[in-house]
């Protein structure tokens, strides 16, 4: 090819790729997943015996594994949903990464935990034009009264195009900001700012674009609306619900590569009825314990049963890791009742989410509680993993860092 030729392609692409989406642009992949130093960390402040041994003696090779669930990407370090999380979820081996779906004013569907988080996951605070349309703008700490800094955005507050302008910065505040800058920098001590300078958002779309790239498989979250619905007159459930999954079909996905989930019943039961592919593995993520008082080994606590969920359409449920781990009269960790009770309903379990308490030395929080009295060294996470796939058989497991459960799969020769 003439050298002018050569030139004038190289210009065609490089136009192409400040038009295309970010989230739509290749990304180079490495041959086997790069799980970097954490996990050999993790096994070295296990307590002595077998799993220990096992796990000291692997060291690969590594291999991506739809055991391993990317929650919110790789969130431990990076802003979650987005770009840089998602690609960091995928050279860590996740075969399957988290998009939690939201709308915005103008019903464009968007990656963002909570509809409105806006104020705590990304810059808005700092562009004025933007924190003006706000639910609730900022509003200082006032130390003499014991009031605590306060602001409410929410993706629905502002169109797609708006969002854009926005920057993903690591999830958390200061309670005690006086300004919207002390505000926002409010990341936990055992999280990172190291990555969160640049966070790219992105729209589902861009994501299963991306997601796709990377050669993994999807778990978008239908997000419970925190706007009265309908919004905006004739924005109903169901039509956010179909949105979610016609963004898929128009894709070309396979119903087959996504596990599409909810907190809400009714939104599997809908699915059940309307995308009966998609619904085949669907998840339905446990809320049961806030809202009565559910508790993992009195079954009279589970409303429905077990048995009603898997007989209304129910696949897969998605709880947290404290309900289904109890402790023996040994003090040894073990299946919960409600863990065994899905199994034998025929329910398959996926659990959230791992490397998400911080530092285990005191036992953990929300995540860890059912067995907090033996949890005491950050090498516990892997015993928990252990007991988790062992014994109670999740199929896949959320993590913040997926190279935990890539390495823990790998090693022990899961699919």
């Amino acid at each position: 090819m003439p050298i002018s030729h050569r030139s004038a392609l190289s210009a065609a692409l490089a136009l192409l790729a400040t038009i295309l989406p970010a989230a739509a642009q290749d990304v180079a992949m490495p041959r086997e997943p790069q799980i970097g130093p954490r996990p050999f960390y993790l096994v070295d402040k296990m307590k002595d015996g077998p799993l220990k041994t096992q796990l000291a003696q692997c060291t690969g090779p590594f291999r991506k594994t739809d055991f391993s669930i990317g929650h919110r990407g790789a969130a431990l370090e990076f802003p979650e949903h987005t770009r840089e999380s998602y690609i960091a979820a995928a050279r860590m081996g996740a075969g399957i990464i988290e998009c939690d779906v939201t709308f915005t004013k103008d019903r464009q569907l968007v990656c963002r935990h909570s509809q409105c988080d806006l104020h705590t996951t990304t810059n808005i605070l700092s562009v004025p034009e933007l924190a003006a349309k706000c639910t609730q703008g900022f509003s200082p700490a006032d130390p003499a009264t014991a009031k605590k800094a306060s602001a409410r955005c929410c993706t629905s507050d502002i169109t797609l195009s708006e969002f854009r302008k926005l920057t993903a910065k690591m999830d958390g505040f200061n309670a005690d900001a006086k300004t919207p800058e002390e505000y926002q920098n409010g990341t936990p001590r055992w999280r990172t700012d190291l990555y969160a300078n640049s966070g790219t958002l992105v729209t589902h779309d861009e994501s299963i674009a991306l997601i796709r790239s990377l050669g993994a498989k999807f778990t978008p979250e239908l997000k419970s609306p925190e706007v009265p619905m309908p919004f905006d007159g004739d924005y109903t459930q169901e039509k956010y619900a179909s949105q979610m999954i016609a963004a898929y079909k128009a894709a070309g996905i396979p119903a087959s590569d996504v596990f599409a989930q909810s907190f809400d019943l009714a939104d599997i039961l809908y699915w059940v009825k309307t995308e009966p592919e998609f619904a085949k593995q669907a998840v339905y993520l446990e809320e049961r314990y806030e809202k009565q008082g559910l508790d993992p080994n009195k079954p009279e606590t589970w409303k429905p049963s077990m048995a009603e969920l898997k007989a209304s359409g129910v696949a897969i449920l998605g709880p947290p890791i404290w309900t289904m781990l109890t402790l023996d009269e040994k003090k040894e960790i073990v299946p919960s009742e409600y863990a065994k009770a899905a199994k034998a309903a025929g329910l398959g379990l996926i659990g959230w989410s791992l490397e998400r308490d911080g530092p285990l030395h005191k036992g953990g929080g929300f995540y860890h509680k059912s067995i907090k009295p033996v949890i005491d060294r950050d090498g516990d996470t892997l015993t928990v993993l252990d007991v988790l796939a062992r014994q109670v058989g999740v199929r896949g497991m959320f993590s913040d860092w997926p190279a935990t459960t890539t390495f823990y799969a790998s090693c022990m020769g899961m699919k």
